[in-house]
């Protein structure tokens, strides 16, 4: 239990007060006035009773300290997703808080480092993705008992507006794919038909090609990073998925795999032979080919938009869009893609028409054309 003993010094009166922290040792702090130790207690009996405590010293442990330490621990990150995490947090959080102590990043500093972000022109979803990571740094600190509470809570952040996305219309790809290196004029077409992101493209093996059915079964991804290559599974369960593609598409592979290999060997390769690389493709093939196609910054990625929009078009609902992307969601979707289903709307809207046509009036009650009733036959004729 914790108390307070009046202490006489040269004269002076000060307040020691004491309590035992959660593991049953006793710490303590000296104060001027009795007042200041007696709130001083309360608050830390508090903090105990709502399992908020936390070790003083470790507060005192720097941010870049503890970054490295715990940073250091976190596990299931994809390599890529762990070398951008650390780009974000070493070029925006640790300038700012690197020095101080972590009990000393108040609320207030977060809210004013992200002003200071905005400030210098930084896009909206970077200074909402660097704030996302310190919040999972500090979030950490606080689960690891370094800190009581979190300093990242209801800060007001960019709004992240969306990107309008790409798309190309079937005369395009075509053009696209007779101007790129014929060994990935197919890669252009399962990008734009399949919707397969590039590390799909680049993880995928013949053997998960089934030309007879149509479809190919995405279950690798390749990544790069820093020069060196990765495979893995895909991110999320809803990524491992088999598509289905059009007859023309089927066709092109089926010529692009014409010359024969080993099922494990991976259906697009590097100009050389071997695995592809995914910013030298970039850099080397596809940038000349857009450009040569009249699409120059055109991304690789907006082959996945394409994919989506041409679905969209011939009618696929939400959902089935959702598990031929790979979404986790439909409502990610729709967030995504619902503006291209403006005729859904009219549709319904139809759809109701017909509806309420079919209906028919109670026996002796006439409506004029809007469906207002006039009058009743009933005891009266309707002038």
């Amino acid at each position: 239990m914790a108390h307070i003993e009046r202490r006489v010094r040269s004269g002076k009166v000060n307040y020691r007060a004491r309590y035992r922290d959660p593991a049953g040792r006793e710490r303590s702090k000296s104060f001027s006035r009795k007042v200041d130790a007696e709130r001083w207690v309360a608050e830390i009996e508090h903090a105990k009773t709502r399992g908020a405590w936390a070790d003083p010293a470790l507060g005192r442990v720097r941010f870049s300290d503890w970054l490295a330490a715990g940073w250091a621990t976190t596990t299931n990150l994809r390599p890529s997703t762990r070398a951008r995490d650390e780009t974000l947090l070493r070029l925006y959080a640790v300038p700012r808080f690197g020095a101080i102590p972590l009990a000393a990043i108040s609320q207030l500093e977060v809210r004013a480092w992200i002003v200071e972000l905005s400030a210098r022109g930084f896009a909206p979803a970077t200074v909402t993705k660097a704030y996302q990571l310190l919040g999972k740094v500090m979030a950490a600190a606080v689960d690891a008992g370094y800190l009581a509470q979190t300093p990242c809570r209801n800060v007001p952040l960019p709004r992240v507006e969306r990107e309008e996305m790409r798309f190309l219309t079937p005369t395009e790809i075509v053009t696209l794919a007779e101007a790129i290196r014929p060994a990935y004029r197919a890669l252009v077409f399962v990008g734009a038909y399949g919707g397969l992101r590039i590390g799909e493209l680049a993880g995928l093996r013949r053997s998960r090609v089934d030309l007879l059915r149509g479809t190919v079964r995405v279950a690798e991804i390749l990544t790069e990073v820093a020069g060196r290559l990765h495979f893995g599974p895909p991110k999320t369960r809803a990524s491992r998925r088999t598509v289905s593609l059009p007859r023309v598409v089927t066709r092109e592979l089926q010529a692009h795999l014409a010359n024969g290999g080993e099922p494990n060997d991976h259906v697009f390769t590097a100009p050389q032979g071997g695995t592809l690389r995914i910013v030298a493709f970039r850099n080397r093939i596809w940038r000349p080919a857009t450009d040569a196609a009249g699409l120059a910054g055109l991304r690789i990625h907006d082959l996945r938009h394409t994919a989506v929009a041409l679905w969209i078009a011939a009618g696929a609902s939400p959902k089935e869009v959702a598990v031929r992307a790979g979404h986790t969601s439909v409502s990610f979707t729709l967030d995504r893609y619902g503006h291209l289903y403006p005729e859904a709307d009219t549709r319904l809207r139809d759809r109701l028409d017909r509806l309420h046509a079919t209906a028919r009036p109670p026996e002796g009650v006439v409506v004029d054309l809007l469906g207002q009733e006039l009058g009743s036959q009933r005891g009266a004729d309707v002038q």
